[in-house]
């Protein structure tokens, strides 16, 4: 297990986690000031300022990039597939023109709240179906780039709305089934905040191999929650055993980024500057 406790240069900033504060070119910039060396920065934000600025930000700054948030949504009514479809393909693209390690996928939910306009539905095993078959059709464009796209599975609280894939083991089945042979460009992106909980994570994290481990994401469980969205803790605060699942990561054979990722009204309200600060100490104490 790496030894974080010295320095932060496998700190990467999800820029959701200062999304209130600024603009894209300002995350980069304040992350420049921290000595912060990569980011995992969301489609919007990058739509925002234009894809050329964002690459040359980018690139002007030194950055990498630990992921690029996101691609997904699969699930939808028949006149929205396409949608789907060419949707994902723009996000593999700008994923490569940034040169990002992967794009991370939140596979969506029910179809009325994937696609907005869909119609509705209560079928579940549908939506897993879909899931299934747009990675699946995704993936084939994403080899021909060389984009790997990395599965999220969320907490089941978001499993109507935004991802009905719940557990590493969803997520790997997933793999299997799509990848049976491991030919790459596939696998999974963890977050500590949604997987924690889970009594097979340990197992899972073991089965999954170094080559499907794409991403490692960390923040914390608060105790109450009072927003099941917006309410991330800061590492250290909350209740998660972060440094042992860290621990069975790199057990894998994991040396990249570690990507804080906080939603949080709580972090939104305080300057950029403290934030990056709190993320860089609390990197060295609490994860």
């Amino acid at each position: 297990m790496r030894d974080l406790s010295r320095d932060h240069r496998w700190l990467s900033l999800n820029t959701a986690t200062v999304r209130k504060q600024g603009s894209l070119i300002d995350i980069v910039e304040a992350c420049a000031r921290h000595g912060i060396r990569a980011i995992d920065p969301w489609r919007d934000q990058v739509a925002a300022v234009g894809l050329d600025r964002a690459v040359r930000a980018v690139r002007d700054a030194g950055l990498e990039l630990s992921g690029y948030c996101r691609g997904g949504m699969f699930t939808a009514d028949a006149a929205h597939r396409q949608e789907a479809r060419d949707d994902n393909r723009r996000a593999v693209d700008e994923a490569k023109a940034l040169g990002a390690s992967c794009l991370v996928l939140v596979v969506g939910g029910l179809p009325q709240y994937s696609r907005p306009g869909s119609a509705p539905s209560k079928n579940l095993a549908l939506a897993h179906d879909q899931v299934a078959d747009g990675i699946a059709e995704l993936l084939d464009y994403a080899r021909a780039t060389g984009m790997p796209l990395a599965i999220e599975p969320l907490h089941p609280m978001f499993a109507a709305d935004r991802a009905c894939v719940n557990t590493m083991r969803q997520a790997l089945d997933l793999c299997d089934r799509i990848d049976p042979q491991r030919q790459g460009g596939l696998g999974v992106a963890l977050d500590v905040y949604h997987v924690w909980w889970d009594f097979e994570l340990f197992a899972q994290i073991e089965r999954c191999g170094l080559e499907r481990m794409l991403a490692f994401h960390v923040c914390d469980w608060m105790v109450p929650t009072t927003d099941m969205l917006n309410d991330r803790g800061m590492m250290g605060d909350g209740v998660i055993d972060i440094p042992r699942v860290r621990a069975a990561v790199e057990a894998l054979g994991y040396d990249g980024y570690v990507e804080v990722e906080l939603f949080s009204n709580r972090w939104w309200d305080r300057p950029i500057d403290e934030v990056l600060s709190t993320c860089v100490a609390r990197l060295k104490t609490a994860v």
